[in-house]
């Protein structure tokens, strides 16, 4: 909970002055409408999503089982553009946060000031250098930092409260400048529910919470596929953590705008992005608003945390998968500095400012819960659950409303995110296209009567004919035979099996191999493979059946007709296409020994 909570809690380091420059005097109903939304939207949301997909996937990979091919994959990634977009800009949002925090202190404003880029870029490295030394450290930190934030800010927040109750006369005041400005309760509330989306920031922690699901301790006697102590040790998790959050949201947001004047919290005032500090070296003094600011620099620094470990969860779930990431995406270390390196360009790009990221961090925010709140009324109708489907609908259309409030009022979100999207879409393809040569069959399993076929072949020479199946007639079989022993003069006396392969989804880039073994029209031996992509399938069972013989097999294959290039993009989109010249190439790839390859013939 405090790993996801230093995304989420550390929100009240600028929530409490976003809420009064967003909605003014009407914050805390605002606020109240966030709540809501958090406690009765938001949060079942994901609590089902953590039924659905509880190993961390989150509502990403409910989306994905909707749609297949390369719809499926080009709608993950759009999908990942705006997670990356969400996470990556908590971790410089908030390490810029930190910086404001820090540069604003009475004590070092003098100091610092000007060096905003520089402080921020540490403070992102110093998180990446945390990382590197290992995740256990990273949580156990999180657990110091959270409790102390929470204790610190339960005091500046009891503070006011008591502030307040000893002179009601603000509350009176509030209330009278409210209805001057607003008018009738139902104006206050219609404003409120139209102001709201701006306050969207506060909803962040809900991605991140399943996004650790992985790390969340089960039972021993846990269904892999189902751990229901996990579920529930992750719902109790995100129940937690947005009751805390809805408390402080509300006392918080109350305190600063009947405490606070409203000029302070205008761009260049004390108050600006740092509310609930500027009451802690007001009414607790400047000792105690130092060690409130230190508490803030430090959870806002480590807000990243929580973002990081929703990226080392989620990209190498999805991206080497599908080809689109090399191998080593899969290895934490690596993907770290990666991240960290991309952390540092949106650092330089947007000055390490808190405001000109805001827009693409609520736009991130809220495009990940909103695709979750679809995910869930799917599912709810799949599993024909009529009352949860109409009411993870409403949801689903509340917050389809409110990013679309957020991206008109704020564009520079959607831009931003296009730009990651843009980016790893380029990445995906370069990296597809490098790769498409790989042997990429993770397993490759006979069934009983292919294994026969194999070892009766095993003291002779080992000859396979290449067939793309048709009607699998007597007579496709029969002619092929007799075309390829023409064109390769091949003996009539020799042993010969045919290979087809059945081009599932091209989309997929590893997948395991199972071969069957059949006899064709009582006399021809059949191989049928199923996979993504034909040569990749019919060069891992050559070297599978080298392996298991200890004999170099050979493969006929006839000329593909039509243009290399077009025939290229074929097989890369579709599975098959150059099938002879990509079946050597992948075998010259795994198999560096020319003296161990696979016989390949074309005729």
């Amino acid at each position: 909970m405090c790993l996801t909570g230093l995304d989420y809690f550390s929100t009240l380091g600028y929530q409490p002055g976003i809420a009064a420059l967003a909605a003014g005097l009407l914050s805390p109903i605002a606020t109240i409408v966030l709540v809501a939304l958090t406690l009765f939207g938001a949060l079942p949301v994901y609590r089902r999503v953590a039924e659905e997909s509880p190993h961390g996937e989150g509502s990403i990979a409910m989306l994905e089982r909707l749609l297949s091919f390369w719809k499926g994959k080009l709608f993950v990634l759009t999908l990942l553009g705006f997670a990356a977009t969400d996470f990556l800009i908590t971790i410089t949002l908030s390490a810029a946060d930190a910086t404001a925090h820090m540069v604003e202190n009475p004590h070092l404003t003098g100091t610092l000031q000007g060096h905003e880029v520089l402080i921020t870029l540490l403070l992102i490295a110093l998180l990446g250098a945390v990382f590197l030394k290992g995740f256990g450290e990273a949580i156990g930190l999180a657990v110091v930092l959270v409790f102390s934030y929470l204790a610190l800010n339960a005091v500046v927040v009891g503070n006011g409260i008591w502030h307040v109750a000893e002179d009601p006369s603000v509350v009176t005041d509030w209330r009278h400048a409210l209805v001057a400005e607003r008018g009738s309760i139902w104006v206050m509330i219609g404003v409120s529910l139209v102001v709201f989306p701006k306050l969207a920031l506060g909803l962040s922690g809900f991605e991140t919470g399943v996004a650790v699901m992985p790390h969340v301790e089960g039972a021993p006697d846990d269904d892999p596929a189902k751990p229901a102590a996990r579920i529930r040790g992750t719902k109790k998790l995100l129940t937690t953590a947005a009751v805390i959050m809805s408390v402080f949201l509300i006392t918080s947001s109350w305190i600063t705008t009947l405490l606070i004047p409203q000029q302070d919290f205008k761009a260049g005032g004390p108050a600006n992005g740092r509310a609930l500090a500027y009451l802690a070296h007001e009414n607790l003094g400047s000792a105690f608003g130092t060690v409130y600011d230190i508490s803030t620099i430090l959870i806002l620094w480590f807000a990243g945390a929580s973002a990081m470990a929703g990226l080392l969860n989620l990209m190498p779930r999805y991206l080497p998968r599908y080809g689109m990431a090399p191998g080593w995406a899969r290895a934490v270390r690596p993907m770290v500095i990666v991240f960290i390196l991309v952390a540092f360009l949106v650092t330089w790009l947007f000055d390490a400012n808190v405001d000109k990221q805001g827009g693409a961090y609520a736009t991130g925010v809220l495009v990940l819960i909103t695709s979750a709140a679809i995910a869930v009324t799917i599912a709810a109708r799949k599993a024909g659950e009529r009352g949860w489907t109409i009411g993870f609908g409403c949801i689903a259309v509340v917050f389809v409303y409110t990013t679309a409030v957020n991206i008109a009022e704020r564009p520079d979100g959607v831009k931003i995110g296009a730009c990651f999207i843009a980016g790893i879409m380029a990445l995906s393809l370069l990296s597809r296209i490098v790769r498409a040569f790989e042997l990429r069959v993770t397993d490759v399993n006979l069934d009983p009567m292919a294994a026969r076929f194999v070892r009766d072949c095993a003291h002779r020479t080992i000859r396979f004919i290449a067939n793309q199946p048709d009607t699998r007639d007597e007579a496709e079989y029969r002619d092929k035979l007799d075309q390829m022993r023409a064109d390769n003069d091949m003996p009539d006396s020799d042993d010969i099996i045919f290979v087809e392969v059945t081009v599932l989804d091209p989309s997929e880039f590893e997948s395991g191999l199972t071969v069957r073994g059949e006899v064709a029209h009582g006399r021809y031996r059949v191989l049928r493979l199923e996979s993504s992509s034909v040569p990749n399938a019919l060069a891992a069972m050559l070297i599978h059946v080298r392996d298991v013989t200890d004999q170099r097999p050979h493969i006929y294959f006839e000329w593909t007709e039509g243009n290399p290039l077009a025939n290229f993009l074929r097989f890369f989109l579709f599975g098959h296409g150059e099938v002879a010249p990509v079946t050597r190439e992948v075998l010259r790839e795994a198999e560096p020994n020319r003296a161990r390859r696979p016989h390949i013939h074309v005729g």
